[in-house]
């Protein structure tokens, strides 16, 4: 019997959760062996991700929406898709949609509730769907794995989901993402065009990454010649009008450098050669950007709401992300201090010790044990079942 897990946003390349499910895939593998096995929406053009392409795969071959929107229909329908996934034992969804299954236990792993947090920073029709389909997800799934306890309390007092039956395990940054050379700093400088003092921003662009503050903390903190551009590595997700507005009318416009795609292989050195990350993010599930910067060596300023004082600890500057000034006042310090900004690096790094991928898989696959352990309730499909 096999273990199935969802794939689909690491192969579509869907920012956090995409890095999510293929991290912890990759670490589930080598405890799981031949009882693991991949699903994934193979949507045209994509192809198997790099290190995942020789395990066995299940695949559906249809649009994104579509999927979902026939996803939703199965479960409101009690209609399984079993013959999807041959010879299930159990189904581990990784991004938000849980599909429908007869007999079958499921996980699902809840990364945040933001759409119902921040209405506004959410497209409406991603909203509506997410509206009427979590609280039926996390209904019917076996167990669900929240990824910081922000997000565990987040499901219980939405959805009235009991703690029993919520495992909060933490996610990690990727091996790659640790300590680099002076070399390797100064390759990646030369080819994306990064000066020698930067503020570094990462994550998809959209409101609730609070890139306007950083901007006016930025545009104040250039006039004081204590750095000299703002790099935003990140595609345009949504409702982002407002920030490119803002852009166009900032004096510091010209020191904003957007490099687009960075390699995976370039991202450790770019955060290793910033200045300081500032990431007052005013919402986050988990925000792995901190764990990655604190990997490579970079002083975090971040902010400390939601999930982020769980993963950055002692180890960076917190900031109410609603407070220009503070979120000024915390980067000009690190930026005019380098004991502080050493200091902070130290701590870093051991914070980001803290977690690996490792562990989590090892607590993942705790999670589908005491799962598979569970006797199914008579008259009850797995996945699909009552409520």
């Amino acid at each position: 019997m096999t273990i199935y897990f969802d794939v689909s946003a690491a192969v579509h390349r869907r920012a956090g959760l995409g890095r999510y499910a293929e991290s912890l895939g990759q670490a589930l593998l080598p405890l799981l062996g031949d009882r693991l096995a991949f699903f994934y929406n193979a949507e045209a053009g994509v192809e198997p991700l790099e290190g995942l392409a020789h395990a066995p795969a299940c695949t559906v071959s249809l649009g994104y929406k579509p999927w979902r929107m026939l996803v939703w229909l199965g479960q409101l329908l009690r209609v399984p898709f079993n013959r999807l996934l041959p010879r299930a034992a159990l189904y581990h969804a990784t991004e938000h949609l849980l599909m429908p299954l007869r007999g079958v236990p499921a996980v699902l792993t809840v990364h945040d509730l933001i759409f119902r947090r921040y209405p506004a920073h959410h497209k409406p029709l991603n909203r509506w769907y997410l509206n009427l389909t979590m609280p039926l997800f996390c209904r019917r799934a076996n167990h669900i794995i929240a990824v910081s306890e922000q997000t565990k309390r987040d499901v219980m007092e939405a959805y009235g989901v009991p703690a029993a039956k919520i495992t909060v395990i933490y996610e990690a940054a990727s091996s790659a993402f640790t300590q680099q050379s002076a070399e390797a700093i100064g390759a990646v400088r030369g080819r994306y065009g990064l000066p020698a003092r930067y503020l570094l921003s990462v994550g998809t662009i959209e409101p609730r990454k609070n890139l306007g503050r950083v901007l006016a903390a930025f545009g104040q903190l250039r006039d004081e010649d204590l750095v000299d551009a703002l790099v935003i590595v990140g595609k345009k997700g949504w409702l982002y009008d407002d920030f490119f507005a803002r852009l166009d009318r900032s004096p510091a416009k010209q020191a904003v450098i957007f490099p687009g795609w960075v390699a995976d292989e370039d991202l450790p050195a770019v955060y290793a050669g910033a200045s300081a990350l500032a990431f007052p993010s005013e919402f986050e599930g988990f925000g792995l950007p901190v764990l990655e910067a604190m990997a490579c060596g970079a002083p975090v300023v971040c902010a400390n709401t939601s999930s982020l004082p769980e993963v950055a600890g002692d180890a960076a500057l917190l900031v109410d992300p609603l407070d220009t000034d503070a979120l000024t006042a915390a980067l000009r310090r690190v930026l005019s201090d380098p004991e502080l900004a050493s200091e902070l690096r130290r701590r870093g790094a051991a914070q980001a010790a803290r977690f690996s991928w490792e562990r989590t898989a090892q607590e993942t696959l705790a999670v589908y044990e005491q799962v598979l352990a569970q006797p199914a309730p008579r008259g009850r499909s797995a996945a699909a079942g009552r409520g």
